[in-house]
């Protein structure tokens, strides 16, 4: 089996949602999505507007919008907001939110299926990605997140914020994929930065990849340099 370049692209979230991320590295970030036809860009909320400016009316490009990032700890009502305002007023395509993980692990589980269901009802449709954080998660608390994702009406689970000490581990995409099956998908976030971890990440059932600006460049540039322009996997 082949996966070509443009393949790749159309599964790379770029994203520039760190505190510190600023209006020249948002610039950055569409510039190279628009350049390789990434799938989507991601900012924070205060940033949407900015970055819905700089897509062409025509472009391929989604624009992603962040719910409850990066912690999860804020009520219910609080992000059934944001994402209404993200989507209804912003512009945004697609929503990632963070699952509430203290409640998760508490073991308050209608607290947080409420929390995701809200959410997705407040996105109008709008493809929802909800966000473990698997590096404070363990096995037992993934697949009890994965299985709230599914009931809530979610669309994909994925592993992390990239804020989490940790990156996303081949171990947690597997348990991740065995938990939804073909119910959801799964995207994985957090220390993507070679075209080999991705390859590896995507053999394990990912769809989806949230990528930093700098480490997609490389990957991207990894990836004009296959031969043909696709990869034996």
């Amino acid at each position: 089996m082949k996966l070509t370049k443009k393949e790749i692209t159309r599964m790379m979230d770029i994203s520039a949602v760190q505190a510190d991320s600023t209006q020249d590295d948002i610039k950055e970030m569409v510039e190279c999505a628009i350049k390789y036809d990434c799938i989507a860009v991601f900012t924070l909320p205060n940033q949407a507007t900015f970055t819905r400016a700089l897509l062409p009316k025509n472009s391929n490009v989604y624009l992603g919008g962040v719910v409850g990032f990066p912690d999860g700890g804020q009520t219910t009502n609080t992000k059934a907001k944001e994402a209404n305002e993200l989507v209804n007023e912003l512009g945004c395509d697609e929503i990632d939110m963070v699952i509430n993980i203290g409640m998760l692990r508490s073991k308050q589980y209608k607290i947080v299926e409420d929390d995701i269901r809200a959410v997705v009802e407040a996105s109008n449709g709008k493809m929802v990605k909800v966000i473990l954080e698997c590096a404070y998660l363990s096995d037992e608390e993934i697949r009890k997140g994965c299985e709230l994702c599914i009931k809530s009406g979610a669309s994909f689970v994925k592993s992390g914020t990239g804020w989490a000490p940790g990156g996303t581990s081949i171990e947690d995409i597997k348990l991740m994929k065995s938990c939804v099956g073909d119910q959801l998908e799964v995207k994985a976030a957090g220390g993507v930065r070679t075209l080999d971890f991705l390859i590896e990440l995507y053999k394990c059932g990912v769809s989806r990849f949230g990528i930093s600006t700098s480490s997609a460049i490389n990957i991207l540039k990894e990836c004009e340099a296959l031969p043909n322009g696709e990869i034996e996997i």
